[in-house]
């Protein structure tokens, strides 16, 4: 088998063509019954007469174009998450927008997430962004599970899922994470001794995506990149340029007619198409190392995930190349906004703080025997994450393609439309949460009813393939964090946030880090 994917993979890098692309967390949502809600849902339904036509639902107005000039001159992108929010607001937990080529229906409750689960059939689909499906087709590149759909995606997402979602996966790429959430913290101590004060106040933005770049290219790729040390490889910090640019460029492209902006050669089409060529190339590169590797004939133990997917041969290598690309392009932003924001929460709340490092002590001394066991006795950590996925979700919506006609709030709505569930409104609604400002991990300790309201990866079997990734790094390098540092701020205020296809800070707060 190995000498088979060495010839696959050697005849790709030595010809003229190019290569074409946890169930120990959170498993209350993945094994959660539905029942409850979807009747919940339903009993509104029933009690009327007759079911309003899709044309019925309140709306933000009825010209997509006329809304979309109002969106781009209230300069409302950056505001799409509170503007969801006052929309919930005047309009009632269900409503119909049109901006430009976008056009879908939102919902907040998780009554109603419940019954878009409930219909989303064998193959689940959600948004496609059309300017990433563009990039791939115009580059002769596959597309991995994020952008695949029907049967192409089920038969990708089957062979991804056993190396990125299973508990077997996982347990293999547990000691990676570990290992760079180590070095992160020798890469605050060294910064830490150079100052006198003996503590260091920071804004830790461009540091978290170095450590969430050199994490994801360990376990991807099986490869450090160096960004940890004091003069990281520029190649590598230029790759994260490359993710912040693609990413900041989608968002216009999705509401823009992207074909006018192809046409016209403009700079946002010029920048988005240049990023996602230079997050290839990464690929590329790995690929060759992992190649030139496997050429050496030396034995190997575990060397991430794009190495075991090459030695099973169960996937082509140009969808390899596809999902694990796609992979190290969404596990850089979205893990690091996260980070930074659990941080923030942290430093704001200083009796959250404590109750978590006390909990890591504790379980530490048990002295479990894997990392597997160790997470598992972290449950107020968990929680952390999860309240502050509520707070401030990566991204704002979570959304699918109807596959059959449902009704919502006595509303027909037909097979094919575009449901969105608002994650940002949701998270800060009173009638979904109990003081919902509050940040309080441990509302996910108690017996209250938390069915479809953790939802920033996603639901069902088109959740975040990237998420046990996520968890188990962001859990790391907290772990690590809090056992060697007391954080602290002297801003208490609630820090603003944008919207720029990921939801970021405004400004990133300044953090003050101690040694314990």
């Amino acid at each position: 088998m190995e000498k088979k994917v060495l010839k696959q993979v050697g005849s790709c890098l030595m010809g003229h063509r190019s290569l074409d692309p946890c169930s120990f967390l959170w498993t209350g949502m993945s094994r959660m019954s539905t029942a409850p809600l979807v009747q919940e849902a339903s009993s509104d339904i029933s009690s009327s007469s007759s079911v309003l036509p899709f044309h019925a639902i309140p709306s933000t107005g009825r010209n997509a174009w006329v809304n979309l000039f109002q969106f781009w001159r209230k300069n409302s992108f950056q505001r799409m998450h509170q503007v969801m929010e006052e929309n919930f607001h005047h309009l009632g937990p269900i409503y119909r927008e049109n901006l430009g080529f976008h056009s879908s229906v939102n919902i907040l409750l998780p009554q109603d997430t419940a019954r878009l689960f409930q219909s989303e059939g064998v193959f689940p689909r959600r948004m496609t962004i059309e300017p990433w499906a563009i990039h791939r087709d115009l580059r002769n590149h596959k597309c991995g599970v994020f952008l695949l759909n029907g049967e192409d995606w089920r038969s990708d997402r089957i062979i991804m899922n056993k190396e990125v979602l299973s508990l077997t996966g996982v347990k293999k790429f547990l000691p990676f994470l570990d290992e760079v959430a180590r070095d992160f913290v020798f890469f605050m101590q060294r910064r830490m001794n150079k100052n006198t004060r003996g503590a260091l106040t920071v804004d830790l933005y461009a540091d978290l995506f170095r450590f969430t770049l050199e994490a994801s290219s360990y376990v991807l790729y099986g490869q450090r990149l160096g960004l940890l040390e004091e003069h990281p490889n520029t190649e590598s910090l230029r790759f994260i340029g490359a993710v912040e640019t693609m990413i900041k460029t989608t968002l216009p492209l999705l509401y823009y007619p992207h074909q006018l902006m192809r046409l016209s050669d403009s700079h946002i089409w010029k920048e988005h198409m240049k990023s996602w060529d230079i997050i290839f190339e990464q690929a590329d590169r790995c690929i060759q190392n992992i190649y030139q590797e496997c050429c050496l004939g030396q034995e190997r133990g575990y060397s991430g995930i794009m190495a075991e997917l090459l030695l099973q041969g169960e996937l082509p290598l140009d969808s390899i190349k596809a999902n694990v690309t796609e992979l190290m392009a969404g596990g850089v932003d979205t893990t690091a906004m996260p980070l930074l924001f659990t941080l923030f929460e942290l430093a704001r709340n200083p009796s959250v703080q404590r109750q978590l490092r006390d909990e890591i002590h504790k379980a530490e001394a048990q002295n479990p025997k894997d990392l597997n066991q160790l997470l598992n006795l972290m449950p107020l950590l968990k929680g952390a994450i999860k309240e502050t996925l509520r707070l401030y979700p990566v991204g704002i919506t979570v959304q699918r393609h109807l596959t059959k006609d449902i009704t919502l709030h006595n509303y027909h709505i037909p097979s094919g439309t575009l449901v969105q569930v608002g994650l940002y409104p949701m998270g800060r609604s009173s009638k979904v949460f109990q003081d919902p400002l509050r940040y309080d991990p441990s509302r996910w300790m108690r017996r209250d009813d938390t069915n479809f309201k953790a939802l920033a990866f996603g639901f069902g079997s088109r959740q975040c393939i990237g998420r046990r990734i996520a968890e188990t790094e962001i859990m790391l390098f907290l772990m690590h964090m809090l056992k060697n540092f007391q954080i602290d701020t002297v801003c208490k205020d609630d820090i603003k946030t944008v919207f720029g296809f990921i939801l970021m800070p405004e400004k990133p707060p300044l953090l003050t880090f101690r040694p314990i």
